[in-house]
């Protein structure tokens, strides 16, 4: 019985020095904590309270853009480490490509000079960088407000004419006017698409299937090469431009018409350019089967919004119809924007620009009033197309890479601006231009492969606009090889600081300024002055 005693009194020291939670907690806190706690007697100090919470904001905003800089930085390396790694694994073995005698450096120069279709653009799930961000309340701020902006535009547009006509005036006749003689666009269109459907894709089947047996390869592939050429040149080329000219299209309706004809011409290159090299190695490697597309492949990347050809695309697992929708409505109000720019900040200032005598005040002038709608129409063409229109499309078609875009306004150089603006095109131009120049005349010809890229890019640009403008006024064009050459050397990718995204934004404004100002001047111009009533 006394040992059972002395136990139990031992039991219960021990429990009295053992540590609990709420010592331990106690214990960890600090000394100016506690002696805080005991000189306010169990009253809290406000005081205090506040001051050490500012505090550890203030030490948690010192600590976020360092925190925040390194996750990013580690981010990058591991989706670029990641994409390599799975560019390799898709690529073929170099043994299986090259014989076994050959020497490390006649494979290392083969592989350099060979541009084989599965080291071209690789596609993964991955959604737009707005949808992104409009998740950030701060981002979705900045689209509430042109939004706001919209609805200023409206009701200054009503008020005027209400003030002018002593009543509300809700026509369109701009955007009817623009839109006209949608009838023969479609027909138009749809002959343009069954073409496209139909004669490339046969061609390549009958060259595909006839080449392995023909016993003049080279002129049996000559013979092909020229049907589709022709079809290029004069099927999608001449014929689309000449129907928009001689059935006068008014300007958006001839857009229509000559973007889709660009459009087509670029998707039956690319399918092509996929196609015939991957026939060329099964022949090489007497390979039982020829490798030709099902006609379904071929009519999804038709539709598909990329001009890359691929059999198969990362796809999305449902069709979200309310994101559609959301996005043709955000389509159709991009496209009311612009009606209200062009109606109430460019056709007051250039409607009487024709009859007036040039001097050169005014045209600064009107240069640098013309910046504000210039850079709207910029934001809204990239928004309504890049964006929303693609992305529409995409999820119809459940096409689960929407990378159409980067991050082009963080850029700090033009040489960056010119591959994140559009990423759809500049991967064609890439991969087709620049590589398969670089392939054919190798690759001391950097700066040349470049040159030719530039003169194709602006040369379409400037067609594009010369033939829905109904007039030949090369100032895109020489905007384009003149200072966009210039600036891509001097503003390159080793210009980093914050003042160089300043000066690229500048003189994107001033481009801009300049291409709206000029265009309309001419439109006016012509209008006021036709050419066919000028005599002799």
């Amino acid at each position: 019985a006394t040992m059972a005693g002395e136990d139990c009194v031992r039991k219960r020291q021990s429990g009295s020095t053992s540590k609990t939670p709420e010592n331990e907690e106690t214990q960890r806190r600090p000394e100016n904590e506690r002696s805080f706690q005991n000189a306010s007697n169990g009253r809290v100090d406000v005081d205090h309270a506040i001051t050490r919470k500012m505090q550890l904001i203030a030490e948690a905003e010192q600590l976020k853009p360092v925190f925040m800089k390194e996750v990013d930085s580690h981010f990058t390396e591991f989706v670029n480490s990641l994409v390599a790694k799975s560019a390799l694994l898709d690529s073929s073995s170099p043994a299986s490509l090259f014989p076994a005698s050959c020497s490390e450096k006649e494979l290392h120069r083969a592989k350099t000079l060979r541009a084989p279709p599965e080291h071209g653009k690789i596609f993964t799930a991955r959604r737009s960088l707005l949808d992104e961000l409009f998740e950030v309340s701060h981002i979705r701020t900045i689209y509430h407000m042109f939004i706001a902006l919209l609805i200023v535009f409206i009701l200054s547009t009503l008020l005027v004419d209400f003030i002018d006509e002593g009543r509300l005036v809700l026509g369109f006749d701009l955007l009817v006017f623009v839109f006209g003689k949608f009838p023969v666009v479609f027909c138009t269109w749809l002959c343009m698409f069954s073409a496209t459907v139909i004669i490339p894709y046969n061609l390549f089947v009958w060259w595909a299937q006839g080449y392995c047996s023909s016993s003049h390869r080279r002129i049996y592939s000559f013979f092909y090469g020229m049907l589709f050429t022709l079809f290029q040149t004069a099927g999608l080329g001449f014929g689309p431009t000449y129907i928009a000219v001689s059935y006068a299209l008014p300007p958006a309706s001839r857009f229509i018409v000559i973007l889709e004809q660009v459009r087509l011409v670029m998707k039956a290159h690319s399918f092509v350019r996929e196609n015939v090299p991957r026939v060329l190695s099964s022949v090489k490697d007497k390979s039982s089967t020829v490798p030709i597309p099902r006609i379904s492949q071929y009519l999804y990347f038709l539709f598909a919004p990329t001009l890359i050809y691929r059999d198969n695309y990362p796809r999305s697992p449902v069709i979200r119809w309310g994101y559609v929708a959301t996005k043709f409505a955000q389509v159709l109000g991009s496209l009311f924007y612009a009606y209200y720019i062009f109606v109430r900040l460019c056709i007051p200032q250039f409607l009487n620009s024709g009859q007036e005598t040039f001097n050169l005040r005014g045209l600064v002038l009107r240069i640098f009033n013309s910046i504000l709608p210039g850079v709207l129409i910029l934001f809204l063409v990239f928004f309504a197309f890049l964006h929303c229109w693609l992305n529409a499309f995409a999820e119809m078609l459940r096409f689960a890479d929407r990378m159409f875009y980067k991050d082009w306004w963080n850029s700090t150089s033009y040489a960056n601006y010119y591959r994140t603006w559009n990423v759809v095109v500049h991967d064609w131009l890439y991969y087709y231009a620049y590589r398969d120049f670089l392939w054919f005349f190798g690759k001391k010809f950097k700066a040349a492969a470049m040159l030719s890229v530039f003169t194709v890019s602006a040369a379409v640009h400037e067609y594009v606009l010369s033939i829905c403008f109904g007039f030949f006024y090369p100032v895109l064009f020489c905007l384009f090889m003149c200072f966009g050459m210039v600036f891509n050397f001097i503003l390159n990718d080793r210009r980093k600081g914050p003042i160089w995204n300043v000066i690229m934004w500048t003189s994107l404004f001033l481009g801009q300024g300049v291409i709206i100002c000029l265009y309309s001047q001419e439109w006016y111009a012509r209008c006021h002055c036709p050419m066919e009533n000028v005599s002799d």
